[in-house]
């Protein structure tokens, strides 16, 4: 009878899918929210937009100073997003382990994404502080709080989201779950993002954060609707 049972129970409809959150729809939220909380810094919304850090002080202190309603909003929404990518990370590497990926790519994967949750969530809580009472007419603490902010938030994000990409692209594309050209697509996000890091030396390469942020949207939303959900034969990578 116990034999029976169990039979049935590995041969049931279902029993080979993966269970846990639809990554795929998580990308697309935390891509909304995060997108949307840019909104306010923009130049599509209401001039001046959100400072960057080729501006002097004269332009970044008084924008935290007079602004501090269209940063709380980026950091709410923001914040949300990260949670959001950060169940995204745990979804898809749950399901790279449920698909048989043994690499230690999945590890580096868990490990980018992770960092970038975090790096994100001390970014969002050093720009809240910036538009606090008592602290917003404090210009050397805004600027202070503004390149740590900013340090978080650039680099702090490009380097580890290309752990995340490349982690998955690679385990991936060994196990030929996804098509190639998002692991080809992938590869490039997660070289630039790990370049990305010169940036803190030599500031002209600052157009290689944004080159990993936005397209990576695109990437991770692919990610999260073509990775396979079922198992249909133990793989390992």
């Amino acid at each position: 009878m116990s034999t029976t049972s169990t039979n049935i129970a590995v041969h049931a409809p279902g029993a080979l899918d993966h269970k846990g959150p639809h990554p795929g729809m998580l990308a697309v939220l935390y891509t909304l929210l995060f997108c949307v909380g840019l909104y306010p810094g923009t130049a599509l919304y209401k001039m001046p937009y959100w400072p960057g850090p080729w501006e002097p002080a004269s332009v970044i202190v008084p924008y935290f100073q007079q602004y501090g309603g269209r940063v709380l909003f980026c950091v709410t929404l923001q914040l949300g997003a990260m949670v959001c990518l950060g169940i995204f990370t745990a979804a898809v590497v749950s399901r790279l382990h449920f698909l048989g990926a043994r690499a230690t790519g999945v590890s580096i994967a868990l490990l980018g994404g992770f960092l970038v949750v975090a790096d994100a969530f001390a970014c969002n809580m050093a720009m809240w502080t910036m538009v606090r009472p008592g602290v917003a007419e404090n210009p050397p603490i805004v600027l202070a709080l503004y390149y740590v902010a900013f340090g978080l938030g650039g680099p702090g994000f490009s380097v580890p989201m290309g752990l995340l990409i490349a982690g998955v692209s690679v385990t991936a594309g060994f196990m030929r779950l996804l098509p190639r050209w998002v692991v080809v697509f992938g590869l490039v996000l997660a070289v630039a993002g790990e370049l990305s890091w010169l940036e803190m030396a030599f500031p002209k390469l600052l157009f290689l954060i944004p080159l990993v942020r936005f397209p990576s949207f695109v990437w991770l939303i692919a990610v999260g609707f073509l990775l396979p959900k079922r198992r249909k034969s133990v793989q390992t990578a």
